[in-house]
């Protein structure tokens, strides 16, 4: 003991100091790595735009309400659905910008009158107009959308008002958008020499003869295109290989793990046993749920037109309580339980009073239970002995979407309101008038009218997804790690492709420019984890099996092509046939020596001597298609009555040219004003098509840094 007690007073304070010093490095690591450290947070920035800064906090509170927008209109939000919507944001981020600045260079402004004309004027926004127009005669009314915002503006939440400043700082912007589209349209003009220039190069007809030797008349294999050849010819046109963002090309092989015939088989089998317990379940919508459906309960009625189901007719035939299946359905195997059925109308038209408890969506509580109930059955008794119906409503009634009307909803489909409203309405005969308890609160409910009929039925559906089985997904995913485990480089991913899989079926696969941001591979589908894995490895390194839907997938990176100046081999495919053609266009102008006649040149390429008649400058013609320059060959001035003294190289082949003619047809006297009216018409319905953004973009900086946080 006394050892031990020695080591520790002796030694103690060396390991405090050892202890310590491990902690700061730890710390260290995370300062220089750029995690959340003593000296800075994580950058939050997920780009700029001409310096500007976008915080990621605020683009994914935008990316989030878009996403929720999207699922409440019945979108799939899965990885390609939500990479739309960051597309969507981002470019509503670069253009807003672009825009702004140029407004705000401008000067552009929509001032306090604008704006209330814009709101309330004879032109006001689509939403106000639909929700403020009379139902009868679709005449806005502006003073109750007014009455309503100024509501919104005193009374409303804060993020009501925040909704609604969004909702007018986009009105605006729309405005001055308006405003800039406008001065650029205004500022397109054809000037009086180009009219006339323009009229007479179309009065212009012209006679050649000529020789074409096609480029065909040499095989590709007679002329070599280097490397050198390739990347002379792109600094020549660096423009046009300039490459924004990193791109990487795979190889890939899919092993596949979608259902096997025996793992369809065992759901219709599950489904065929539960059908029993199904059908004398005493509640239907409980036990569709405690057995995981992947088709929700609805407890409401559809309309026989409205059901759009494989095997409708069977199911309507079915007896109340009857079950039918299992049935296919998409990818699910489904059992159907018909639990009601009964005539009702397609529309209904009622008015009603609303005395609020509490919004729904948010949980607040406006009145208490009691004292709505007391208030509603006042309004009742009050109406029944004679007092006006319309002057209560807006007196008493809580509905700003229907108070201007009277309390009236118009005719509206069978199933739009919340449930024990909708009964009410749909149910009750024409004239019945009594109190409906909703989440909302209590209405006075009177039905005014109702439109058509037809069979509206209560169906249960018990759905099971016919989903591979894990013997399925195992043999998969061993097949896959099996071939990656053999295929450690790009080398041995194709030799072992060629030795183990290529006989039994599978494919080796393709997929180009893949970008950092994206969410999806075309020809494999939608994965986030992969694209990253994909730009984490180095070139020719190959990736662990991932699964992609219903596959799992080996790849192989086989291209990185780095920001900047594209690579010889990606500009290869685009530069090689052009360079060949020149190639091939040097080749047959040596053959073809000096040029002085037709007939010398058409003895030495043997080809014949051949007459082009009616050439027009404009336009395409029926000989030389769109070879521009022989075209222009043929209308110089300098060239009439001449061989032209050097072959031309066209798009399809080497010319021989001799200018036989030029005249000017006879024209009508063209109206030069009327033709520049039209001319700057066309060009302005053209401006309509063109967004001027891209050609802001094209000049402004812009930083990505979306694949960093998504």
């Amino acid at each position: 003991m006394s050892v031990i007690q020695k080591i520790r007073d002796k030694y103690a304070r060396w390991a405090v100091v050892a202890i310590a010093l491990s902690l700061l490095g730890f710390i260290l690591m995370d300062a220089l790595a750029g995690r959340g450290s003593i000296f800075g947070q994580q950058s939050t920035t997920i780009g700029k735009i001409n310096g500007r800064k976008i915080d990621y906090i605020e683009f994914n509170k935008k990316v989030q309400a878009q996403e929720e927008m999207a699922r409440a209109q019945g979108y799939d939000m899965g990885e390609a659905g939500r990479q739309q919507v960051i597309e969507s944001v981002w470019s509503q981020e670069i253009m807003q910008q672009l825009l702004q600045e140029q407004i705000d260079e401008l000067g552009l402004t929509v001032g306090k009158k604008e704006l209330n004309d814009m709101l309330f004027g004879s032109n006001p926004p689509q939403d106000l107009r639909q929700n403020f127009s009379d139902p009868q005669t679709g005449v806005y009314n502006p003073q109750a959308a007014q009455q309503y915002i100024n509501q919104v503006k005193s009374q409303g939440t804060p993020e009501q008002k925040a909704q609604f400043n969004d909702y007018l700082g986009q009105l605006e912007f729309g405005r001055m958008t308006e405003k800039y589209a406008t001065l650029l349209s205004s500022t397109i003009y054809f000037p009086k020499w180009f009219v006339e220039k323009q009229n007479t190069d179309n009065s212009l007809v012209g006679r050649a003869s000529y020789v074409s030797v096609p480029y065909t008349t040499i095989s590709d294999s007679a002329v070599k295109v280097s490397d050198a050849d390739i990347k002379a010819y792109m600094n020549d046109h660096k423009e046009d290989f300039e490459q924004k963002e990193e791109t990487r090309s795979i190889s890939y092989v899919v092993f596949n793990a979608s259902p096997s015939a025996a793992d369809t088989a065992a759901v219709r089998q599950q489904l065929e046993t539960l059908k029993p317990q199904f059908q004398a379940a005493p509640n239907a919508g409980q036990f569709v749920a405690q057995q995981g459906s992947a088709i929700n309960f609805a407890d409401q009625y559809f309309g026989q037109t409205q059901i759009q189901v494989p095997n409708k007719d069977s199911i309507f035939a079915l007896p109340t309580g009857g079950v039918f299946g299992p049935y296919l359905d998409a990818n699910n195997y489904v059992l159907a339980k018909k639990l009601d059925v009964k005539t009702m109308p397609d529309s209904a038209k009622v008015r009603h009073i609303l005395v609020s408890t509490g919004n729904p969506q948010t949980g607040q509580q406006l009145l208490p239970d009691s004292v709505a109930k007391r208030r509603i059955d006042s309004i009742a008794t009050a109406i029944n002995n004679g007092a006006s119906f319309d002057s209560m409503v807006v007196r008493y009634s809580d509905d700003p979407g229907s108070k201007e009307k009277g309390g009236v909803y118009d005719f509206f489909p069978q199933g739009q309101m919340v449930p024990a409203f909708n009964d009410f309405a749909f149910g009750k005969s024409v004239g019945t008038r009594d109190v409906v308890k909703t989440d909302f609160g209590y209405h006075l409910v009177e039905v005014l009218g109702h439109k058509g009929s037809q069979p509206y039925y209560k169906i249960a559906y018990l759905a099971k997804p016919i989903a591979p089985s894990n013997e399925t997904d195992q043999a998969a995913s061993s097949a896959a790690s099996l071939f990656a485990g053999d295929a450690r480089d790009l080398k041995a991913f194709n030799e072992s492709f060629d030795k183990s899989l290529k006989g039994k079926g599978y494919n080796k696969l393709v997929a180009q420019d893949i970008k950092e941001s994206d969410f999806s591979i075309q020809g494999l589908g939608s994965n986030r984890t992969l694209v990253r894995n994909i730009f984490e490895a180095d070139n020719g390194d190959v990736l662990q099996p991932e699964r992609v839907g219903d596959n799992y997938v080996v790849v192989a990176v086989t291209e990185v092509n780095e920001e900047g100046m594209m690579s010889v081999a990606k500009a290869r495919s685009v530069v090689e046939p052009v360079l060949r053609n020149e190639k091939k266009a040097d080749l047959i102008k040596q053959k073809l020596g000096k040029i002085s006649t037709l007939e010398a040149a058409s003895a030495a390429a043997a080809q014949p001597v051949q007459v082009a008649d009616s050439l027009r400058f404009n336009g395409a013609n029926a000989v030389f298609g769109y070879e521009g320059k022989v075209i222009g060959a043929v209308f110089n001035p300098a060239n009439k009555g001449k061989v032209v003294p050097e072959a031309i190289e066209g798009q399809s082949g080497v010319y021989v040219l001799r200018v036989d003619n030029i005249a000017a047809a006879p024209v009508m006297n063209a109206d030069v004003k009327q033709q520049q009216e039209m001319l700057k018409q066309q060009a302005r319905q053209g401006l309509m098509y063109r967004n001027p953004v891209q050609a802001l973009q094209e000049a402004a900086e812009v930083t990505d840094n979306r694949s960093k946080f998504y």
